[in-house]
């Protein structure tokens, strides 16, 4: 088991042959795709990634990813601090005729001959990790002020025409 910080390159295929286990933690800084969607830049990222062989003899890494991400929150445009969390499951290949061969069950992760830059794959799943609408909790935040719902329609207000509701009698008319 590797702990500490994590190296920022590593050849995937000595890694999987001594069934290594990587532990440790990145910052979030460097990470310029990720931080643009968050507040700051502050933190770090904690990793665990395994590396092995299956019985087809692929090499898989396994990798669970954890983060404190501070987001603007939707409704009150107050920041928000979420946990993230990112699951990976990939099998290494070296061309696309490799990764065609793989069976369904994995994610192929072409290198061709390039080591594998750890920071990189955990800036991608957290990035697809992050929720599309960061929120704190209903009870929590309020909307903004000045902010103004939709009224609710009153019993006696009038009804408007549909102005389309004359295309849908022209579709319907078989002589027009």
């Amino acid at each position: 088991m590797l702990t500490g910080p994590i190296p920022s390159q590593v050849d995937p295929r000595k890694l999987a042959d001594r069934g290594a286990v990587v532990e440790g933690s990145l910052p979030l800084a460097p990470m310029t795709r990720l931080t643009s969607a968050l507040v700051d830049n502050v933190g770090e990222v904690q990793v665990r990634l395994v590396f092995d062989r299956d019985e087809q003899n692929f090499i898989v890494v396994q990798g669970h990813f954890t983060v404190q991400a501070k987001m603007h929150c939707q409704r009150c445009l107050e920041p928000v601090t979420l946990p993230v969390e990112a699951d990976c499951h990939y099998a290494i290949v070296w061309s696309e005729e490799q990764g065609k061969a793989l069976p369904k069950d994995y994610d192929a992760l072409e290198l061709g001959e390039e080591p594998l830059v750890l920071a990189e794959l955990v800036e991608d799943e957290l990035i697809l990790a992050l929720p599309i609408v960061p929120m704190h909790d209903s009870d929590k935040c309020q909307h903004p002020a000045g902010f103004a719902t939709a009224p609710e329609p009153r019993e006696n207000e009038v009804k408007r025409s549909n102005p389309f509701d004359v295309l849908a009698q022209l579709k319907r008319d078989p002589n027009a």
